[in-house]
């Protein structure tokens, strides 16, 4: 376990539930078309603009369950409340009725709610005229039923009505995309180690220390094979460090060498009932991977929303237990109410950032392109730039796609890939989803779910719209009269959707920027079993060893577009998936996060010799002049400490993968089919009180090192702006909202041998592997 310290302050876990509810949103309808009143704005600012107040140092974190109904914040205006003169003619079931008593009066006001016309969800209270159903039941139903209510933005009876228009819709066949006209997407796509690379990539590194980080983790590991949460899930064998060590690292690297001095860079992560407790104890477990708690903030997805049976929106009875119904995730898309809820997006606007990049919980590619993107924001003016990669033409992912209407209005979305041929042969392009023959791609980029927004406007975008993006129902009809359902459906909403809350001259900044995947986008998701059949028609398996494999592909592929020399080791399969297994090397974030810092680290590429069975890790403020590696290296600079290698020849037994699936053997293990085997190995320590263990500098050394130190220089960064240019760059209602007192006039050093924030140096946490 990583060592404890004794930094504390408070690690910030709310709920779904809002101070203060949005207005209906119709389905069909534009939320970001709506006028908020002066009235509303003030409203706003006095009841929902609250800083997330940290606990007293040494406070344990709070740890929210699914009964715990304090976390659960009571909404200013109940959604189902209703006038007497309003109220329609009631008759309750005779077993409720007896049972009123012992509600209180909101919970009364919510079931009269459900049974009454024309919501008439009264099945609900069926079995309490049963003598085996205690009053511990009824009181758990009715409690289920308070917090979902309170958790979507229109209630219980707001959720029935939209559930209804969109199923009657459904029904019909209604086209959701009638009436716009598709257009290819504003965007840049790129091939790293080119000029057109370099050139963006050096624009986004002087944003990269004012970005916000929101962590979509709301899965477990069930569908993999692993019964912890996913990120506990090792990356890789080599050092089997976590996804969240991995993601918390690089946040860290980035604030030490990118921030201005005294910056924290925040994170923001979304969980769900499932993975609140797990994310808790990986955090506390491991002092938070050296993450000061203050700058975690973790919001909890409710209950779900209710499954429905018929197109009448009936809600479905758990059949487990007839005092429960059955409720579904609304999908991901809740994140963006949950962090205007939670006042998160309006409280990083304080701290004068600038970005929020969104990223999920098992892609260990995502921050490779992250200054990429962010260059690409910034030249093009994006509020939204979804980081995609390209595609082939009817491939099953959904494209980036701009659409028109006759009016005018445009809106980059993803479009679904099975909506998105037909769209185009009904709007004007004959041969439908095809490849565009002078780059073999769609010219439509496949969408993988990491979006980088600029703040305020996003801010402003949630103020205006309270986070509540559309929704969709996807029934699975049981027979052509498409009256009942296969199974239970429910509403379901996307993060991606953002667009769509967007009007006017907002909705022209949303663009892409399009990378290969294999630099950006390799996520663990199936099992391995589908993986196989999935690569068997070329598909990308999505398995823990594939993610793992690719975590290696991706730094060989930088250093190789520097100029490193480096071999492929022959292809090998366990578990029925092919894999390169090698070689593995391991760059930590405390040496480099992006390709424009390898160059920094490899200053003369063309000495650096990888061969295909080896391994390689390296950690912290270290210059790597040349290297002929045949074997298994670790080299090591502690906190404080610097190094450089140059002439260093290494060759030995190394490492292997052995097959391994027994019943005995972890889980993180058996889902891969292989344990690593770590036969001889060479490790190398630059300590910080200027010794070496484990290799002998050439005398010449350290005069280079201090050579390639000074040479780093980055490209040069304006001062932050001041008070009063950021307060005009934002909307009445955010900049009312905003207290921006900060004077961070300073100039940014981007050079990587003096970390920035001292307090946010990488520490060398060990990993907690949940099995």
């Amino acid at each position: 376990m990583g060592k404890k310290s004794k930094r504390r302050t408070k690690t910030t876990t709310t709920s779904s539930s809002s101070n203060q509810k949005p207005e209906a949103v119709s389905p069909s309808a534009n939320p970001a078309t709506t006028t908020i009143s002066s009235s509303q704005v003030a409203s706003i600012e006095k009841e929902d603009v609250k800083l997330v107040t940290p606990t007293p140092k040494n406070t344990p974190v709070s740890k929210v369950t699914p009964n715990d109904t304090s976390a659960v914040v009571t909404s200013l205006t109940s959604p189902t409340s209703v006038s007497p003169e309003e109220m329609p003619a009631l008759v309750l079931p005779e077993s409720l009725e007896a049972s009123l008593q012992k509600l209180t009066p909101s919970q009364q006001s919510l079931v009269k709610a459900l049974c009454s016309s024309p919501t008439n969800q009264a099945h609900i209270f069926s079995t309490w005229s049963d003598s085996s159903t205690t009053d511990a039941s009824k009181k758990s139903l009715v409690e289920q039923l308070e917090r979902i209510d309170k958790a979507y933005p229109t209630g219980l009876v707001g959720y029935i009505k939209n559930a209804r228009d969109l199923l009657e819709k459904s029904r019909k066949g209604v086209n959701p995309l009638e009436g716009w006209k598709p257009e290819v997407p504003q965007g840049e796509s790129f091939d790293i180690g080119t000029k057109e690379f370099d050139d963006f990539e050096g624009v986004g590194l002087q944003e990269m220390g004012k970005c916000g980080f929101v962590l979509v983790a709301g899965g477990l590991g069930e569908r993999l094979g692993y019964s912890g949460i996913k990120l506990g899930l090792p990356i890789e064998l080599a050092t089997e460090m976590t996804y969240l060590q991995y993601y918390i690292e690089t946040i860290l690297a980035i604030q030490s060498r990118y921030a201005n001095p005294g910056v924290k860079l925040p994170l923001c992560i979304m969980v769900s009932n499932d993975t609140n407790t797990g994310t808790i104890q990986l955090l506390e477990n491991n002092d938070y991977f050296g993450m000061d708690r203050d700058q975690i903030v973790i919001v909890q997805q409710g209950d779900g929303v209710p499954a429905l049976k018929d197109n009448n929106a009936t809600i479905a009875i758990d059949t487990n237990n007839p005092c429960r119904i059955e409720a579904k995730p609304h999908g991901h898309g809740d994140i963006h109410a949950l962090l205007y809820s939670n006042n998160v997006a309006l409280n990083w606007c304080k701290k004068r950032l600038e970005w929020v990049i969104f990223f999920q919980d098992t892609n260990g590619l995502a921050f490779h392109t992250l200054p990429l993107a962010l260059g690409v924001s910034k030249r093009r003016d994006l509020i939204m730039n979804s980081i995609a990669v390209p595609r082939k033409g009817k491939q099953a992912v959904g494209g980036i796609v701009k659409l028109v209407n006759k009016d005018g209005a445009e809106r980059t979305i993803n479009v679904e890939y099975n909506q998105l041929d037909p769209l185009l042969r009904a709007s004007g392009f004959p041969d439908g989803d095809v490849n565009d023959p002078n780059t073999g791609y769609s010219p439509f980029p496949g969408n993988i779910n990491q979006l980088l927004f600029k703040l305020k406007p996003y801010a402003e975008a949630l103020l205006r719209t309270k986070g509540a993006m559309p929704e969709f129902v996807n029934p699975k009809y049981a027979d052509e009269s498409k009256t009942t359902f296969k199974k239970p459906t429910r509403l379901e909403c996307m993060m991606q959707d953002f667009p769509n809350i967007l009007s006017g001259d907002a909705a022209k900044h949303v663009g892409f920027t399009s990378i290969p995947a294999e630099l950006c986008f390799s996520p663990v998701k199936n099992a391995t079993i589908d993986g196989v059949a999935l690569q068997a028609k070329g598909t990308a398996p999505g398995v823990a060893a594939t993610g793992e494999a690719d975590q290696y592909a991706a730094i060989r592929k930088i250093m190789r577009s520097i100029g490193c020399v480096i071999e492929d080791a022959p292809e090998a399969t366990f578990n029925g998936i092919a894999i390169i297994p090698g070689p593995e090397i391991v760059v930590k974030p405390s040496f480099a996060v992006c390709p424009a810092e390898y160059k920094c680290r490899f200053p003369e590429p063309s000495k650096i010799k990888i061969s295909g069975r080896s391994s390689l890790v390296v950690s912290g403020n270290l210059v790597i002049e040349s290297l002929d590696l045949d074997g298994a290296l670790v080299i090591e600079c502690e906190e404080g400490a610097t190094g450089t290698i140059s002439e260093l020849v290494v060759k030995n037994e190394g490492w292997k993968k052995i097959v391994e699936d027994a019943n005995h053997s972890p889980e993180y293990i058996r889902i891969r089919g292989y344990k690593m085997k770590k036969e001889e190995t060479k490790v190398i320590v630059f300590k910080k009180d200027g010794s070496v263990s484990g290799y002998v500098p050439p005398q010449s050394s350290e005069q280079v090192s201090a050579q390639v130190s000074s040479s780093f220089v980055a490209p040069d960064t304006p001062k932050p702006e001041s008070r009063e240019e950021a307060n005009n760059l934002a909307s009445p209602s955010l900049r009312q909202s905003l207290a921006i007192d900060s004077d961070l006039g300073h100039e940014r050093n981007l050079n990587l041998h003096e970390p920035r924030t001292p307090e946010a140096t990488v520490k060398n946490a060990e990993c907690c592997v949940i099995s």
